[in-house]
Formats: structure tokens, sequence, C-alpha cells
């Protein structure tokens, strides 16, 4: 747990220096390609050799899993070419409240790739393909759609009449003991720019396969660039069923690194 909090404070650490010397360079920066707020992620991979970040916080209330939660997430993208993009994600700091219960512990760590399968423009749309496994365990409940060992994602993202749509079908391994099951959900978000901020609502289906329900949500959320690579969003979520978190609300950052890993060719 410790070492989880010491990991995360040294990636805030990074984006802050990082942040200070993007000043000079900003103007030949790329722009960051945000996933958050929103469960679905975007067909599109991040500019190529960058690193991005992804760090946010989480309330939930009134879960099945338990009466509030307070979490920090994290997501660190690495596009390798036009085509493969590397991910990590991780969940360094949950603290919930279970029946009169409070604890502090460290969530899931993963590791995955994405890769596009046909690139797009506008209506014609961007085609993606990406897996996931976990790699760490942590202890911190999870919330109403579970956690998963590996996890399969088809990604479509395209621009229609001024709107955005990305659209995700998800094929998981969900396992408790000597139990595993196939959970599959669905999600599709649109957002449209109004001036520089970004309005986004979403709906999202998941299978509950260890506890034969349903999972169903509903989520807004808004975002502003604050520069080109740095990307503030904030919203929340309403679950639509009795097995679904009530509530969520989240803000959080999406900042690419402004120096590139290695040279372009």
């Amino acid at each position: 747990m410790r070492s989880a909090l010491y990991a995360f404070f040294a990636v805030l650490s990074l984006f802050a220096v990082s942040f200070a010397v993007a000043q000079k360079s900003a103007d030949e920066t790329p722009e960051c390609n945000p996933a958050r707020p929103t469960v679905a992620t975007p067909a599109t991979l991040t500019p190529v050799g960058y690193l991005q970040f992804e760090n946010g916080g989480l309330y939930a209330s009134n879960s099945p899993e338990f009466a509030t939660q307070l979490s920090v997430n994290q997501v660190t993208k690495l596009a390798l070419n036009s085509r493969i993009q590397l991910l990590a994600l991780s969940g360094p700091f949950a603290h919930s409240a279970i029946g009169g219960h409070r604890a502090s512990q460290s969530s899931d760590v993963f590791l995955g790739m994405q890769g596009v399968l046909s690139h797009g423009e506008g209506m014609h749309p961007t085609i993606s393909a990406s897996y996931i496994r976990r790699i760490y365990e942590g202890g911190a409940p999870d919330i109403d759609i579970g956690s998963f060992r590996n996890s399969a994602i088809l990604l479509v993202s395209l621009d229609m009449a001024g709107f955005h749509f990305d659209i995700n079908g998800m094929v998981s391994e969900q396992a408790e003991v000597a139990i595993r099951r196939a959970q599959f959900g669905q999600t599709i978000s649109i957002s449209h720019p109004v001036g520089k901020v970004t309005i986004g609502s979403e709906l999202w289906h998941f299978t509950q396969p260890l506890d034969r329900g349903n999972a169903v949500g509903s989520l807004w959320a808004v975002s502003y660039p604050l520069r080109k690579n740095l990307v503030v969003d904030a919203g929340f979520n309403r679950g639509l069923t009795s097995t679904s978190t009530q509530w969520e609300g989240f803000a959080g950052v999406t900042y690419l690194l402004p120096h590139r890993l290695w040279r372009a060719r």
C-alpha cells in the first residue's frame, strides 16, 4: 500500500516538473487525446512517442460493495507507432466505508495494448481492438462492474454532424475463488464542443455474471483544455439499476508530456 502511494506521488511530481518545463515548448507539442472521464475509450491513439497521463479522483456512494468510496485512478499511455499503443492502469488509493468500518487500500493494476485495425476520418470510423490483463490484485472493493483477469475490447470512433462518438463492446473474464464467468459490456459516448468546453454524455451497460444482475449507468461530463496538452474534466454518473452504484462524482486531468521519448523518423 505504501509503495503504491509513493508511486502515485512520484507521478504527480513528474507532472508538476514537466508542466513547468512545458511553458517553453508547448507550441511544438501535439494535442493530447483524452479517454477520461467516460467509460468508453477512443479508438484513436495518443500522439506517437509521447507519454500521456490520465489522473483522476472518484467519489462513489450506495454501491452493493460499499456505502461510500473515495479513490484515485491513473492511466498511462504510450503509442509506439500509428497502430500500436501500450497501456498501464492502476488505482493507487481507495478509502471505503463498509458497514460502519473504514479501510484504505490499493486497487488492481493492469497492463494492456491497443491496436488500430482501420484508420478513419470524419464519418469514416477508426476501428481498434485492445487486450488488458490484471497483473496485481488489490484489496479495495470494486464498483458495480467488478474487476477482471482478462479483457478484450472492440473500439469504434467517428465524427458526424458536429458530434463525436466513441462506441465500445467488451468481453471480460471475472473470477471468484474457483468460479469463472464471462462479462459483457457495451458503451456509447457522445460529445459536442461548445466554444472551448466539450460536453459529453454516455450510456453504458455491463452484465454482472457473479451476481446474476446488470449494471447500467448514465454519465455526464464537461472538459476544458487549459493548454493543448493539458485537459481538465469533471462530471457525474447515475446508476440506473438496483445493482448499480447509485451516484459517482469525478474530476481529473489528462496531460501529455511535452517531450518526445525518441526522435521522429
